[in-house]
């Protein structure tokens, strides 16, 4: 028994000696963990620099201690202006959803009412309250469409870090 258990303990170590690194890249909102956004080796970035004044889609292809090395670019964290961040941030996914609910609420309502007249009545008859709370419903899910945050722009409490987590 305890051959077996020294043999797993340094299989155990074994693996953690050869542990790769976790380098990313942190976008940082102030203190609170929630509005940070870590941006890994192989993800693909958005970002717009101060020599070029468009955005450009890159894939991270690594990090050293004051550079971010891209696919066709290595760049510095102080030469960015902004980050495309709507496909990343995981706040958007639930503004999204909470749109799809409320725009999908009205739109149900709105075909309930008609296929129940239709059935009752034979004819297409709304009734004023469905028809004003399928409104507003609809009309909220349409204004909170733009609702979404799109970039992280370097200012004020907004930091761009590079952590190295390497085990050497």
């Amino acid at each position: 028994m305890k051959k077996i258990l020294t043999l797993l303990l340094f299989f155990f170590i074994g693996f953690h000696g050869f542990a790769q690194s976790n380098d990313f890249l942190l976008l940082k909102r102030g203190s609170n963990q929630k509005s940070q956004i870590r941006y890994y080796v192989g993800e693909e970035i958005t970002y717009k620099s101060k020599k070029i004044g468009f955005f450009v889609t890159d894939v991270i292809t690594g990090f050293e201690d004051d550079f971010i090395y891209l696919r066709e670019n290595i760049i510095s964290p102080e030469d960015i202006l902004e980050i495309d961040i709507r496909r990343k941030d995981k706040r958007n996914g639930r503004l999204t959803a909470l749109n799809s609910l409320v725009l999908g609420a009205g739109v149900i309502l709105i075909s309930v009412e008609v296929i129940n007249s239709l059935y009752q009545t034979g004819s297409v008859d709304v009734d004023d309250g469905v028809g004003l709370t399928s409104a507003i419903l609809v009309g909220t899910g349409l204004a909170m469409l733009p609702l979404r945050y799109k970039t992280f722009k370097l200012k004020g409490n907004n930091r761009i870090q590079i952590v190295l987590m390497r085990m050497d």
